[in-house]
């Protein structure tokens, strides 16, 4: 019990730590960027309530949709499909040119309720969790 408390403040800091540099990299203009801190800070928050609700380690994955279903979450159809569209925002491995064509995309007007939406859906998931103290 102990351990999985453990695990989960965790996932919560580290989620938390990834929203600080979300926020960043939006004012910096690094839309991108920013989007990709987003789609990390969902992934731990999700594998924090995994834990919650298993008792074990999440899958070793970056499917959002995956590890909501794992955490046996009820979400809305549309929150369910901005999840989906969020996994796209995890670019790190992906080819140079899928990552120029995404970076072109990220404007302020494209990148702005992204950022709205996985904030609103972040707070929505922390409640689901003890608070960090």
């Amino acid at each position: 019990m102990k351990e999985t408390k453990a695990l989960i403040k965790y996932w919560q800091r580290t989620a938390e730590h990834d929203r600080e540099t979300m926020v960043s990299l939006f004012k910096a203009k690094r839309y991108s960027d920013s989007l990709f801190y987003g789609h990390l800070m969902l992934e731990k928050i999700l594998k924090a309530l995994v834990i919650k609700e298993t008792k074990n380690h999440s899958k070793p994955i970056h499917n959002l949709a995956v590890l909501a279903q794992d955490a046996n979450l009820v979400l809305d159809k549309a929150d369910l499909e901005f999840l989906a569209e969020a996994n796209k925002f995890n670019i790190r491995a992906r080819y140079p040119d899928y990552k120029l064509s995404f970076y072109k995309l990220c404007t302020w007007r494209y990148t702005e309720p992204k950022i709205k939406k996985i904030n609103a859906l972040y707070k929505q998931l922390c409640q689901k969790l003890p608070p960090l103290k």
